[in-house]
Parts: structure tokens; C-alpha cells; sequence
């Protein structure tokens, strides 16, 4: 690897130099299951064939102008966005992170149009929103926000799930703006809301004048089996959603959606980006989002995540080390009782991409278009390698 690069990761011994759908190969020919995407992003797969040709010809024709002018591929995506989501205005930028720069601004400008001083808003415990200065401070994780103090202010953290804790902040500040809050915790855990959650932060905000701010920049795009995590809840609209992710099934793209009392907040100057929205990103999220409706991948999501978790149910029925798996759509967690950072390296070892995330859960995030074939390879690998490695660490314990 280039020692020229800054160390900001650890990185895995391996290099990777074609993929074709769920499938990888590196350099020296070895291929592996891809049940990682990216971190969410690759949801079609790799290589996929109408990407290419979106890419390839939006490349030959226009790939940049600036946002100054108008975009073609810009002002579609944006009608998609709103059509699928029931929102009404959307905001491109390069990332989640900067999406989530977005709605923090957004729940900003409310606050001062209300003449609210020193607005603050409700973020969550083991939440993640990104790594800028004030996504890191949103963010609910003291490891990764260490070393960049002082923190951006703004931010009152409660347990996630907890709607009493909420409303208990309610009763003791007034300078609240906003909830922002992730319907699945990817990197927290893979820790689903609990049933009537989303929703009742939907009635606390129509209460109390505030924004509900959805993080959908790792279960947007179809992951959950719907376009949005959201919209698992009846009754739930945003005035804020990030998304990023699996729009551009690996073009960085994100874009930060408004409705309501949010839609018309930014005007000329309040918010801006060079890159953001250039007509080959757009073009290749009008793909994605036309691909995943004409393949019915929002139900094959479905399908497929019932039968990866009835396999490793069933697999790990017998493993006491197993707690628990859990997850929304192809957002899976399998929950061990210890820590398993190690198991990334073994299952890489194994033909297979998978993440460790806090500490000790696997998470899953297979593309949307895994075959029943490959949903099973998954499946018997995982739980052979996880009972390998269980049996090894117990027999080390009992020497």
C-alpha cells in the first residue's frame, strides 16, 4: 500500500480489483462474498450494468458545471426523491456527513427564525451522524470524539428509545429546535427503534414546534425493504432526511430532503457546495432509484433478509455465545457476548466481507441483489466461522 497515505484506518490485507455483482476479486485472482457493500453503499452490486452505461455516457457528455446554473439530472432526482418520500425540496451535497451538516443548519436558521438563542438539539446515545466538527459532536460516541475537543455546542443526548427522556427535556429547556434520530443504529449496533418510537418524536415535535430530523444515510435507499426506515411507521413524515449511501451505489452523493416548516428554510447564500448535485452523480441516482423500482428490489430486500435471518436463527440456535440477531431489512446484527473484532480478518480469510460494529456485533449489509445461493454461502460461513472461533476461544479459556 502507498506509505504516503495519512493512517486514518485500519486496513484489511487485502486489495480489491473487480467486482461483479455480490462478488469481489483481488490481486492475485482470489474471490470473495460481498455482505458489506461498501458500508452500505453498493446496493445494486458491483459493476452493475446500467450504472456503468449511466456513468460512461454521462461522463462523455457533461460531467460538471456548477450549481449556479440549472441541472437537468439535478431537478429529476429531486422530483424522484419527493415522490418516493412524500417530501417537497431537496438539498445534493458529496456525503452523509455533509447531508447531516445540512439539517443541523436547517435546525439552526428554525431556531433563529423563531428568535430562539442558543438553540439546542435532542441527538442520541450510541448514535452516529458523521465525522465533521458538528456531525462528531451529534455523534452519541466518546471514542471517536476524543482528541477533537472542544465539541461543536448545541446537542442535549438521551438513550435512544426513550421517549420519556425526551420529554423530560422538554419540560426544563426552551431553546429546543429539533430530534435528530437514526430508525436503525448502524454503527450503535444495529439496534432497530423500538416499535412507536419514530412516531411518538413525530408527535413531540408537532407539539413543541420542533423539527424531526431522520438520519436515513444508511437505511435509505431500499436497505430496510422500504425507500426510507421511516416509513416502517405509520403516521411518520420528517421535516428532515439525510441520505447518502446506496443513492449513488458508490458515486459520492448525498442530498439532505425537507417537507413542511423545513422546506422553504435555506435561501440564496444560507447554504452551498461546489461539487454536490453535478449531473453525472444525479444521473446515476435517477439510475438507482429507477433500477430498484423496475427490479421490485424493495421486496426482494424483504426476502432476502427473512431468509439470512432465519439461517442464522437457526444456525445459531445452539451457541450460547449467540445473543441475539436483530436488525431491519438487509441491516442485520448477529449480537455476540464478547467482543469480536477479530472475526473481520478470520471471515476475510474465508471469502467473506462482513464488519464488526460496537465491539461485539457482526454487521451484515449484503446488496440488494444477492442471490438465494449467495444469501446461504453467507449464512454457512458465518456460522461456521463464528462456532470456530467460539470453540477456539473455549478451549483456550478451559488450557
Amino acid at each position: 500500500m502507498n506509505s504516503h497515505l495519512m493512517p486514518t484506518y485500519n486496513r484489511q490485507p487485502v486489495t480489491f480489483v473487480r467486482g461483479e455483482g455480490a462478488r469481489l476479486w483481488d490481486t492475485t485472482g482470489r474471490v470473495y462474498l460481498d455482505a458489506l457493500s461498501g458500508i452500505a453503499v453498493t446496493g445494486l452490486g458491483h459493476a452493475q450494468p446500467d450504472i456503468s452505461e449511466a456513468i460512461c455516457d454521462q461522463a462523455k457528455t457533461l460531467i460538471h458545471t456548477s450549481n449556479v446554473y440549472g441541472i437537468e439530472w439535478q431537478a429529476k432526482l429531486a422530483d424522484k426523491l419527493a415522490e418516493i418520500s412524500g417530501m417537497s425540496s431537496v438539498f445534493f451535497c458529496n456525503s452523509g456527513a455533509e447531508a447531516n451538516e445540512a439539517a443541523i443548519k436547517l435546525a439552526r436558521l428554525f431556531a433563529h427564525q423563531k428568535k430562539i438563542e442558543n438553540p439546542q438539539i435532542i441527538v442520541m446515545e450510541t448514535s452516529f451522524h458523521g465525522r465533521t466538527l458538528a456531525t462528531l459532536a451529534a455523534t452519541g460516541n466518546p471514542l471517536i470524539q476524543k482528541g477533537f475537543e472542544p465539541l461543536v455546542g448545541g446537542f442535549l443526548r438521551v438513550p435512544y428509545g426513550d421517549l420519556a427522556a425526551i420529554e423530560q427535556l422538554a419540560a426544563v429547556h426552551d431553546n429546543i429546535t429539533a430530534v435528530l434520530v437514526e430508525p436503525v443504529q448502524g454503527e450503535g449496533g444495529v439496534r432497530p427503534a423500538p416499535k412507536g418510537f419514530l412516531r411518538g418524536i413525530r408527535t413531540l415535535c408537532d407539539q413543541h414546534d420542533w423539527l424531526m430530523m431522520v438520519d436515513e444515510v444508511q437505511t435509505g435507499i431500499g436497505r430496510t425493504g422500504r425507500w426510507f426506515g421511516f416509513q416502517h411507521e405509520e403516521g411518520v413524515l420528517p421535516d428532515v432526511m439525510s441520505l447518502a449511501k446506496g443513492l449513488g451505489n458508490g458515486v459520492p452523493i448525498g442530498a439532505s430532503v425537507a417537507a413542511g416548516k423545513a422546506a422553504k428554510l435555506f435561501a440564496p447564500g444560507n447554504h452551498g457546495t461546489t461539487f454536490g448535485g453535478n449531473p453525472l452523480v444525479c444521473r446515476v441516482g435517477c439510475t438507482v432509484l429507477n433500477v430498484i423500482e423496475r427490479d421490485g428490489l424493495l421486496a426482494r430486500a424483504s426476502d432476502l433478509s427473512t431468509r439470512i435471518r432465519a439461517g442464522l436463527i437457526a444456525g445459531f440456535q445452539s451457541e450460547p455465545a449467540v445473543l441475539e440477531v436483530r436488525g431491519l431489512g438487509l441491516l442485520i446484527g448477529v449480537v455476540l457476548d464478547h467482543p469480536c473484532g477479530e472475526l473481520v480478518r478470520r471471515a476475510l480469510d474465508r471469502g467473506l466481507l462482513i464488519n464488526v460494529t460496537a465491539g461485539s456485533v457482526i454487521r451484515l449489509l449484503p446488496p440488494l441483489i444477492m442471490t438465494d445461493e449467495q444469501a446461504d454461502e453467507l449464512v454457512s460461513t458465518l456460522v461456521a466461522l463464528v462456532q470456530d472461533w467460539v470453540a477456539e476461544n473455549t478451549a483456550q479459556v478451559t488450557d
